[in-house]
């Protein structure tokens, strides 16, 4: 049978119910959770050994504390999680605005209430959910917005002398007492409004208008800020920053798994109905790359981050895209293409900040060669260096020979044969002799596999080096090869809307010079 609440004053001293302050409260309940094993910010991943030990102790000291770091580093949800570290609700005074204890009171009106009633005055419980309360910092926001001010409305029209302390309409961190209140972006805050918060933070108290009241709150007050000033917006004053107590700093995923793990965690992927959408873990790793790679291009803004919504957003789109594929060819079952990648453009472009030199090849081309770089990566990671071999006994045909005449009419040595690992010969010399593969992210899967297989020893390649565990695993290691000889220079690629050809490098080149 559930215990009965306290209503009164009096019933909630005989229960032997102990006050305790929000940061007292923070601190017993983290000790409980550390003892029994507990990890109270489940779903934070990469962040075990880096931030959450220096989040502990922040708490165990009973600190007000700044996450700072880059976008999308989860600073908003760590501070939403600390909820989980308070009681699951708690006594508060009837009607009062600042949740007063009962044992307490910090108001007028609180002050008035037991005094009049005594152990008879009535009790609300609080749930923690209503006890944290967050504020993104705008340069529009006022001391009126946090702290409180004179409500003349109020005075008017309960008859009340401006002198009268409950004329005052409290802001929303005094609303938060005994609770957590967090500002976003906290050098947005305008320098002004910043200094209303120094007695907040050192003395526990507030003062609204110059009255001669001192309201002691107990208070938690956390931060998040962006260490790079990328819109001009001013810096947090230091007498502030000399009052926070602990400054934590935020990162990036250490690593491509544990990133991966986050996307998979945030990403809506899961789609209903069919077709089925299947996406292998090596290609979840693909896309977590990118950003990686975006973290490292020389085209990118470094000092404003790529956030981890960017793979997020791309990994849903790509989605997406199989889910159109499969209802327009009435598929079961859909797996992503490299050819697919291309869709991903809309969620990296937005969210990529270019320096000068990328801002000059504009953010699709850059978008591009990150994906590029990234294919790359992987290629190289799974299959041997197309230039780790013996000299490549494919036949020179005519533009070779053309150009091995030329050279030796003016005395100069033609060039030496090209070397090309003998695992790449057959699909290197299949494309010297004309061939060419289109493939795209539009066709049945179908057809779109038995483009690949036209091409000899692709496929043989792709089962001795990548090991595929199913037949679309195996088309995207086709795929896959044939980037990696394109990124190698071996061979040629021409982007066609939603199509990609490979072609023979020389002569792909000799067609658009004599097109051009």
């Amino acid at each position: 049978m559930e215990k009965k609440k306290a209503a009164t004053v009096g019933d909630l001293r005989a229960s032997g119910y102990r006050s305790r302050g929000v940061k007292d409260e923070l601190r017993e309940n983290l000790r409980t959770a550390l003892a029994r094993g507990e990890n109270p910010f489940e779903g934070i991943y990469g962040y075990e050994r880096t931030v959450l030990p220096s989040l502990y102790n922040a708490v165990l000291s009973r600190h007000d504390l700044l996450l700072l770091g880059l976008r999308g580093q989860a600073k908003t949800r760590l501070l939403r999680m600390l909820v989980r570290l308070l009681d699951p609700e708690i006594p508060v005074l009837a009607g009062s605005e600042l949740n007063e204890d009962p044992f307490l009171p910090i108001t007028k009106y609180g002050r008035r209430l037991l005094a009049e009633k005594g152990d008879a005055a009535p009790v609300e419980w609080l749930p923690r959910a209503e006890r944290y309360r967050e504020k993104l910092a705008t340069p529009d926001v006022t001391i009126a917005d946090l702290i409180g001010d004179v409500d003349p409305i109020k005075a008017a029209t309960e008859r009340r002398s401006y002198s009268d302390e409950e004329v005052i309409h409290y802001g929303i961190v005094p609303r938060t007492n005994r609770g957590i209140f967090a500002i976003n972006e906290l050098p947005d805050l305008q320098p002004r409004i910043q200094v209303g918060l120094l007695n907040i933070l050192e003395e526990r108290d507030l003062q609204i208008r110059g009255f001669p009241i001192r309201i002691p709150l107990d208070i938690l007050l956390v931060f998040s800020a962006n260490p790079e000033d990328y819109t001009n917006r001013g810096n947090i004053i230091t007498p502030l920053k000399d009052r926070i107590s602990s400054q934590i700093l935020t990162h990036y995923p250490d690593d491509v798994k544990t990133a991966a793990q986050i996307t998979a965690q945030e990403a809506w992927t899961e789609r209903e109905g069919e077709p089925r959408i299947e996406v292998p873990d090596f290609f979840r790793q693909l896309i977590e790359e990118i950003a990686f790679v975006a973290r490292q291009s020389e085209f990118v803004d470094q000092s404003s981050g790529v956030s981890a919504r960017m793979p997020i957003s791309a990994i849903e789109i790509l989605a997406s895209n199989l889910e159109r594929r499969g209802l327009r060819h009435a598929e079961k079952k859909v797996s992503p293409r490299l050819c697919d990648l291309p869709a991903c453009l809309p969620a990296i472009t937005g969210k990529v900040e270019m320096v000068y030199e990328g801002e000059q090849q504009g953010a699709e081309v850059v978008a591009k060669k990150l994906i590029a770089t990234a294919v790359k990566k992987l290629f190289d990671a799974k299959f041997p260096a197309p230039d780790a071999g013996r000299p490549s006994q494919r036949k020179r045909e005519e533009p070779d020979d053309l150009l091995e005449e030329a050279t030796t009419r003016r005395g100069r040595t033609p060039p030496a044969p090209e070397k090309i690992h003998p695992l790449y010969e057959p699909i290197a010399e299949w494309f010297a002799n004309g061939g060419k593969v289109t493939v795209s992210d539009d066709t049945p899967f179908s057809e779109h596999l038995a483009s690949l297989d036209a091409v000899p020893g692709l496929r043989k390649a792709v089962e001795e080096r990548f090991a595929p565990a199913s037949p679309e695993e195996r088309a995207v290691g086709m795929e896959l090869v044939l980037e990696g000889l394109t990124s190698h220079l071996k061979i040629a690629r021409e982007d066609l809307d939603s199509r990609v050809s490979y072609a023979e490098m020389l002569k792909f080149n000799l067609v658009r010079a004599r097109s051009n």
